[in-house]
């Protein structure tokens, strides 16, 4: 496959209002977003044309700016029209798409209360954040070099910007060093969530996910959990230590990118996927294509 820059490729992206074409949507370069980190982004599937949870993830896109200290110029419902109609220019079947919301270029500064919020909807294809056959053996996982910020020092329930900067550095030096991705853990020491991805365990066929103190509670972390408790299977929120590694049988990872990825490895210990994973996987794949899927009433 030929790499085409970002930059570079063809097609329409959604921008403060109208469709622009996908190489005219620029920023300046004294943009505040790129010097200061303010902005947040939502990572989305569409499959068949239809975006599964679309409006979780547009109604977590202005929570993620409130705690940002910026308000959308966008409902969640325009923002769900516009999502929808980035789908259709976009040639409708199964994307990945990518929201982003930031400050603007009228102050450069620390502060920037007057600047203007851009917000923005890309669409493209985009297949399984890890190679099929790689994620169905397992992917490999080492041990992040950086570690999840208490909560007190990060607005981690944001999906900010800046919060990433220590996944894409654990990222790059696993990759670096031949792994797949890296296995964060939290100020305290806790396991805590891959680069890009939540964290499950099977433990005697239970499942146990970290707390989502310190670390993003995903949407797609809330519908496996969702899938599992309709699968009649044991979802156990809780502090979870490196130990706990060794008593797990199974170990696999959310996201909204990453889908339901099996893990094979993390540094010395190893894994198979198992019956729990495969049947989360398949009963994750049938929900995004389900005409009307919702999560249960908890």
């Amino acid at each position: 496959m030929t790499f085409i820059p970002f930059d570079a490729r063809d097609g329409l992206i959604w921008m403060d209002g109208e469709m622009v074409p996908w190489r005219d949507a620029k920023v300046h370069v004294l943009t505040h977003a790129l010097h200061y980190a303010s902005a947040v982004f939502e990572g989305s599937r569409a499959y068949g044309g239809r975006v599964f949870r679309m409006t979780d993830h547009n109604v977590r896109l202005h929570r993620s700016a409130e705690l940002l200290g910026f308000s959308l110029p966008y409902s969640v419902e325009t923002l769900d029209a516009a999502t929808q109609e980035t789908v259709a220019a976009s040639g409708g079947g199964d994307l990945y798409l990518r929201h982003l919301a930031w400050r603007g270029s009228e102050m450069m500064g620390v502060a920037a209360q007057k600047n203007r919020i851009h917000v923005a909807i890309a669409a493209w294809e985009w297949p399984s954040y890890f190679k099929p056959e790689e994620r169905m053996a397992g992917i490999r996982l080492m041990w992040a070099p950086w570690r999840r910020p208490a909560p007190e020092t990060a607005p981690s329930a944001s999906k900010a910007a800046g919060l990433y900067m220590i996944c894409t550095l654990s990222k790059h030096q696993a990759e670096n060093e031949g792994w797949h991705d890296a296995l964060m853990l939290d100020y305290k020491g806790r396991l805590a969530e891959a680069t890009g991805a939540n964290l499950f365990l099977v433990i005697d066929g239970e499942l146990h996910t970290p707390v989502p103190e310190c670390i993003l509670d995903g949407i797609t972390r809330r519908t496996v959990m969702d899938l599992a408790r309709r699968a009649g299977i044991t979802v156990v929120e809780r502090e979870l230590w490196p130990e706990d590694l060794d008593r797990a049988q199974e170990v696999f990872l959310t996201g909204s990118a990453a889908e339901v990825t099996p893990v094979g490895q993390i540094a010395d210990r190893r894994y198979t996927p198992g019956a729990v994973t495969r049947l989360l996987m398949d009963a994750y794949s049938a929900a995004v294509r389900a005409p009307a899927w919702e999560p249960a009433v908890a």
